[in-house]
C-alpha cells in the first residue's frame, strides 16, 4: 500500500506543480505557441478539469485501498490524454516538448496500473487499519 500512496502522492504533487502556473501563462502561450487562443474556455477548463485530477491523486494517495476503484479512471485519463498527444505529434499538430509531457504521463500510467494491481491482493495486517 505504501507504493500505491508514494506514486499517487506524487502524481499529484507533480501534477498541482505542472498545472498551477498554467493559469497565469495564457498571454506568454500565445506568444510562443501561435496563433494566440481564440476559445480561452478550452485553455482554462483543460486546466481546472487537470487540476481537479491532480487533487483526485491526493484522495487516492491517502487511503489507496478505500479509493482503488478510483484508480480505474485514473489511469483512462493518462492512457486518453497521452495516446490523444502521440496522435496529434504523429501528424505534426503539437511539438516534441508536448510528447515529453505525454510520455510521463505514460509512465505514470503504468505505475498507478502497478499499484491497482498490487492492491488486487492485498491483505491488511493488524495494525493497519481501513478508514
Amino acid at each position: 500500500m505504501k507504493f500505491a500512496r508514494n506514486i499517487f502522492a506524487v502524481a499529484g504533487f507533480y501534477g498541482i506543480l505542472i498545472t498551477l502556473p498554467m493559469y497565469f501563462s495564457e498571454s506568454s502561450f500565445n506568444t510562443d505557441y501561435p496563433p494566440a487562443i481564440t476559445h480561452p474556455e478550452y485553455f482554462y477548463g483543460f486546466i481546472s478539469v487537470t487540476f481537479a485530477w491532480q487533487i483526485l491523486f491526493l484522495f487516492i494517495a491517502v487511503n489507496p485501498f478505500k479509493y482503488r476503484l478510483l484508480m480505474i479512471p485514473a489511469m483512462l485519463e493518462k492512457l486518453f490524454y497521452a495516446s490523444a498527444i502521440f496522435w496529434l505529434y504523429a501528424v505534426h499538430r503539437v511539438s516534441f516538448m508536448t510528447i515529453i509531457f505525454a510520455a510521463i504521463d505514460l509512465v505514470l500510467l503504468f505505475f498507478f496500473l502497478a499499484a491497482f494491481v498490487a492492491l488486487r491482493e492485498k491483505r491488511f495486517s493488524d495494525d493497519e487499519k481501513i478508514e
